[in-house]
């Protein structure tokens, strides 16, 4: 039964990483410690194994029909080494609660977020100076919550820069899949306390909806897609900082 509950949870992660480009570390996560009885440092750590695998199945249709930004994707990750490193470092000395509190204020901003409508319909070059100040943003993110930053990515593109919805989705996709995998060596520390057999029936359902997703994403409205995201952000952040407060 628990390896059929990995392969759903696993599936329904990958459909919305592949359809939105980000969310998948905002739900895993959740899932692991909610549905698995994971901690949140033992959920953070496999979440990073579950999104790198279904992002990197994501992104590879994007890379094909060439539908990302390579420049602004491998900036975001190289830059954010810096914080990501740094920050994974210190993850599993801090309490859980710090984890799970911390983990909800940042999906309550994503859903924000997300909920806005793009500023601009005009695609423009981020500066390079923007670029860096998000790596940096993601990196420390990636390595205390193991979330892969599509979230900062997708609104920076869509919303302020006129970035089409495919094309941040697969920006978002690639920069997830380095920055996942990045922390996760990060976290190498926490690898000898986790119950892998969950994670890894997580990824294959992952792994197959993502590559899937990924390939009707260009066709679905872009408007819905982000509100329908931002709405289950709303609902998994109010869910877990009220689960986390009355555990206090």
């Amino acid at each position: 039964m628990e390896i059929f509950g990995a392969l759903i949870a696993g599936g329904f992660i990958g459909t919305v990483l592949g359809f939105v480009g980000a969310g998948g570390a905002m739900l895993s996560v959740p899932i692991l410690i909610n549905f698995f009885d994971f901690t949140p440092q033992q959920a953070t750590t496999a979440a990073l194994a579950v999104v790198f695998l279904a992002a990197l199945s994501g992104a590879i249709p994007k890379m094909k029909s060439r539908e990302l930004l390579y420049r602004d994707a491998l900036i975001i990750w190289s830059i954010g080494l810096i914080t990501n490193l740094g920050f994974s470092s210190i993850a599993a000395d801090l309490p859980d609660g710090f984890i799970t509190v911390g983990f909800s204020l940042v999906l309550f901003f994503a859903s924000y977020s997300m909920f806005r409508n793009p500023l601009t319909d005009i695609h423009k070059r981020i500066p390079l100076s923007l670029l860096i100040v998000i790596s940096l943003l993601v990196g420390a993110i990636t390595g205390l919550f193991g979330i892969g930053g599509g979230f900062l990515v997708i609104p920076a593109l869509v919303l302020f820069f006129g970035t089409p919805q495919n094309i941040a989705a697969g920006t978002s996709l690639l920069v997830i899949s380095l920055n996942s995998i990045t922390a996760l060596v990060g976290h190498r520390s926490m690898w000898a306390n986790i119950n892998w057999h969950v994670p890894i029936f997580m990824s294959v359902g992952a792994i197959v909806m993502a590559s899937a997703s990924s390939h009707f994403g260009r066709v679905s409205s872009p408007a819905l897609l982000r509100k329908a995201f931002a709405t289950l952000l709303l609902a998994v952040a109010s869910f877990t900082l009220l689960q986390a407060l009355l555990l206090s």
